[in-house]
């Protein structure tokens, strides 16, 4: 029971706190163009505004209308996988292998609402989303694997506590590089802001969600956002690392804050690549990532 209930304030935190994050990431970005740029709290006037909106249905398929209720329960689902402040509360249920299963099929619910749209900018969208799923979910796979593997062990608590403790070796170095260029893709961000590209397929999968559906997506996203910079600063950057829940939390949002202004300035400084020139490059990481999980096999 108080597993269940841990679960359940983490899946509130969550929620709560993730459009909280995209606003900082909205605010750094500004002060690294030297503007003022909307409030940190704008993600959530946004959300406000989408809820209390008329839904638009424009296709008759099922997926369409319950793509973004499956695709928010599915990342939800994976929050309560993933250390936030403390192990996770539903760890005996599920480790990385489930939670990559969980955070894919979210992938896949975009997919499944991009293609069954009537619009040819969804359909394209989705298209790029599949793309990307068979190339940036790679990458994610192998980083985790690689870090599993140092650590005998696909549980995330035992991942964090051999690794806290171990020093780096240069598979770790490899998977935590690929882990990180590979979130800047899930965050949407530049260079590989490819799936949305507002000024090429105003936003590709979502150009026909509307209203609370399209609220849903946008607070998926969101929470993707903060899931995986949780994974990646557990698991790469677990220290210092506290007894106290509420010092650790406090610790792990402000070791947010900073990945955050690091995946800021790489979207500021970068242009948009190429869907063509952005699979080539996850390609290239993927192969490198295949050479850490081969350094990892025989102990580096």
């Amino acid at each position: 029971m108080r597993g269940f209930l841990f679960g359940l304030w983490q899946i509130i935190l969550v929620l709560m706190l993730a459009p909280l994050l995209d606003g900082i990431m909205r605010k750094l970005v500004a002060l690294v163009h030297s503007r003022i740029g909307p409030p940190v709290h704008q993600p959530y006037l946004d959300l406000l505004k989408l809820l209390g909106k008329e839904e638009m249905v424009s296709s008759p398929y099922t997926f369409f209308r319950y793509s973004a209720v499956l695709a928010l329960a599915a990342i939800l689902t994976s929050a309560v996988l993933v250390p936030l402040g403390a192990a996770p509360p539903m760890e005996s249920s599920g480790d990385i292998i489930v939670f990559i299963y969980l955070v894919t099929l979210a992938a896949v619910m975009v997919v499944l609402s991009g293609i069954t749209s009537d619009s040819p900018f969804s359909f394209i969208g989705a298209s790029r989303e599949v793309m990307f799923l068979l190339t940036v979910e790679p990458v994610i796979v192998v980083a985790l694997v690689i870090m599993a593997i140092k650590a005998q062990s696909t549980q995330f608590s035992d991942v964090i506590a051999y690794h806290a403790q171990a020093p780096f070796s240069l598979s770790v170095l490899i998977a935590g590089g690929g882990l990180f260029l590979a979130i800047i893709a899930q965050m949407a961000r530049l260079p590989f802001d490819t799936v949305e590209a507002d000024q090429e397929i105003m936003e590709g999968p979502f150009i026909e969600q509307s209203g609370p559906k399209l609220a849903l997506f946008k607070w998926m996203i969101y929470v993707k956002q903060l899931i995986f910079a949780a994974v990646f600063i557990a698991v790469f950057i677990p220290w210092p690392m506290f007894e106290n829940y509420g010092l650790s939390l406090v610790t792990i949002l402000v070791k947010m804050a900073i990945l955050l202004l690091l995946v800021a300035v790489v979207h500021v400084v970068n242009p948009r690549l190429r869907i063509d020139q952005a699979v080539r490059f996850f390609l290239i990481l993927l192969v490198l990532e295949i050479g850490g999980l081969a350094f990892a096999l025989v102990g580096s």
